[in-house]
């Protein structure tokens, strides 16, 4: 999978994992729910600025990759900004 395919899917999941755990806290709040869904929003959000960090090896790219709920969203579009 190309780097920017990688970070693409993985600000998507973290949006979307974040989304879920939020609805989870404000409905029912189950914790078999929180238990899943929280692990696969941490690695998502580690791998965004990670990724983040291999396409660009720049500390502003990244430190915005590592802005929580739209760091992932942010970063691609700083990386779109910065190629040809």
């Amino acid at each position: 999978m190309a780097p920017i395919t990688l970070l693409r899917t993985a600000a998507l999941a973290e949006l979307a994992s974040l989304a879920v755990l939020l609805a989870n806290l404000a409905t029912v709040h189950l914790a078999p729910v929180a238990s899943l869904v929280g692990p696969i929003h941490g690695c998502a959000y580690l791998l965004v600025i990670g990724t983040t960090w291999h396409l660009t090896r720049t500390a502003p790219a990244t430190l915005l990759a590592a802005v929580p709920v739209l760091g992932g969203v942010l970063a691609l579009r700083r990386i779109r900004d910065l190629r040809p």
